[in-house]
């Protein structure tokens, strides 16, 4: 059996519970400060009906971009970044599809953008961020998809199918969530949440009060920041420029 400090030199990045100091944790969080600043005032211009819901939710996706750009070269493996990026790139292009494709249907523009983007948070958290195996409890993630297509099946028309696929792709972005640090699943939880609501209000109108619009907002930003917060953990955490050395390693260095 190798002595302890080979053994941990050789772990795996991912075998590693250590956290940054507390004063890099603060550093860590200053680049989300804007986000979070105008996440706040676009929830709170919604429930005013004020003209600036609109600009402050056109910034919210690049201002949550700032933190991972200002990161970038301390992330790995980079194919995670990249992947962190496109899921933002692609919301980014969801929440703004009737801005920038004014001329296409803007729901179907907004469903397949998000659908694209819980793919690459699905392909990041199950190839890079993962830290354990599926919990049983997350097929109540299968069991919310039952439910929602019961209950909205019959006023989606046309869009059934797209929906349905939606659905099972947003499912699956919650439970793989599930397998990360626990900032990212309820990261993935609230991002659930904010797309339940918004579904009824897409296709039961009526039954809905205002409130649900700015609650809307409120928890997709929560669900987006706390996703981010935590791949920039897990990826710091991996990335071999943050990985001390032992002098027993040979020069390897382990996270």
């Amino acid at each position: 059996m190798p002595d302890a400090p080979t053994a941990i030199g050789r772990a795996s990045p991912r075998s590693y519970d250590g956290g940054m100091p507390s004063r890099s944790r603060r550093r860590a969080l200053w680049p989300f400060a804007p986000y979070v600043i105008v996440a706040v005032l676009h929830v709170v211009a919604l429930a005013a009906h004020s003209p600036l819901a609109t600009p402050t939710k056109a910034l919210l996706m690049p201002l949550l971009a700032l933190p991972v750009a200002l990161a970038w070269k301390r992330l790995a493996p980079r194919s995670a970044a990249v992947l962190l990026c496109a899921a933002l790139l692609f919301s980014w292009l969801g929440d703004e599809a009737g801005l920038f494709f004014p001329f296409a249907p803007e729901l179907p523009l907004m469903l397949g953008f998000f659908g694209l983007a819980h793919i690459a948070y699905i392909l990041l958290f199950a190839r890079h961020l993962r830290m354990r195996r599926l919990p049983i409890w997350t097929v109540v993630y299968a069991l919310w998809w039952l439910l929602m297509m019961v209950a909205l099946g019959p006023h989606t028309g046309s869009l059934l199918v797209a929906v349905g696929a939606y659905g099972i792709v947003l499912a699956g972005t919650a439970a793989t969530s599930a397998r990360c640090r626990a900032i990212v699943a309820w990261g993935g939880a609230f991002f659930l949440s904010s797309d339940s609501i918004l579904a009824f209000r897409l296709f039961q109108p009526d039954a809905m009060p205002d409130w649900t619009s700015p609650a809307v907002m409120a928890a997709y930003t929560i669900g987006q920041g706390l996703i981010v917060a935590g791949a920039l953990l897990t990826l710091r955490l991996a990335s071999p420029a943050t990985m001390p050395v032992t002098a027993h390693d040979d020069g390897e260095r382990f996270a």
